[in-house]
């Protein structure tokens, strides 16, 4: 009988200090899929996200990795399986491009540690899909944010996986990376990878998401496909009025848009 991925099965959580709390949830990312995690501000994304990759420890439940509890593993075996990449990812050494995708391979290495021909193959790869190889051998102070968060997600996807959770990772790319992105994403999900993402933008999660996760005040309120989920109705029900949606041209996917009109600044005024 095989087995997801990974299996999130009742998890709860509560801040130390603090009235919130992640009320029981349950979910599943498959794979050859990526799972879209929506929801408004403080909705508990990206402390699902946390628990399922073990930054955080649930207060109960269980998180099955491939049928395995996570509880029972330690840091290397999961990080052979499963890679996490945080909202606002950042190193405190000055390592080169080259250096920092190296460190993705660090579970799989023998020995002392060493990177073997393999390995340097996969680095050089996860170069090219994210588009830094050309500055491989420049430091990350010398890299613009977009650029930094770029040679993070390379550093993951060289971990090879077989589950990958972002939390907003293309929140400091512009539109046209943020489409290649994707686009290396669902490459990745049809070579088998299971994909969680955490997104704000609800028209990238629809383009993007082949199921998605709806999150309100630390609850699960819906799952199910964009189509499903991204509705006039569930959307005013979860962020209010003034929302419209319309279809994509090309995908027939749902577009939302906001239903305000912008105001209309007068000629020589400010």
């Amino acid at each position: 009988m095989g087995h997801n991925p990974l299996s999130v099965e009742s998890v709860t959580y509560q801040y130390a200090a603090s009235e919130w709390r992640l009320f029981p949830s349950s979910f599943a990312v498959m794979r050859g899929e990526i799972l879209g995690i929506i929801g408004p501000n403080g909705s508990g994304k990206s402390t699902l996200l946390k628990l399922a990759a073990r930054i955080l420890s649930p207060g109960a439940g269980t998180i099955l990795l491939d049928g395995r509890d996570l509880t029972g593993m330690g840091r290397r075996e999961i990080a052979r399986h499963l890679a996490y990449l945080p909202q606002n990812a950042e190193s405190h050494l000055d390592y080169t491009v080259e250096e920092v995708v190296a460190m993705g391979r660090f579970a799989h290495a023998r020995g002392m540690g060493f990177l073997g021909p393999d390995d340097i193959d996969v680095v050089t790869r996860s170069l090219f899909q994210t588009e830094t190889e050309g500055f491989r051998q420049r430091s990350l102070s010398r890299l613009s944010g977009g650029e930094r968060q770029r040679v993070f997600l390379a550093s993951v996807i060289a971990q090879e996986p077989k589950v990958l959770l972002l939390d907003e990772p293309t929140s400091a790319l512009d539109i046209h990376h943020q489409v290649r992105f994707f686009n290396l994403l669902t490459d990745l999900v049809a070579e088998g990878m299971a994909v969680a993402v955490v997104m704000h933008d609800l028209n990238l999660a629809s383009l993007f998401s082949d199921r998605l996760l709806l999150l309100k005040q630390g609850k699960i309120v819906h799952q199910g496909s964009p189509e499903e989920i991204l509705n006039k109705q569930i959307l005013q029900e979860i962020y209010g009025d003034g929302v419209e949606i319309v279809e994509h041209p090309a995908t027939g996917r749902p577009v939302v848009l906001p239903t305000t009109a912008p105001v209309q600044h007068k000629k020589g005024t400010s």
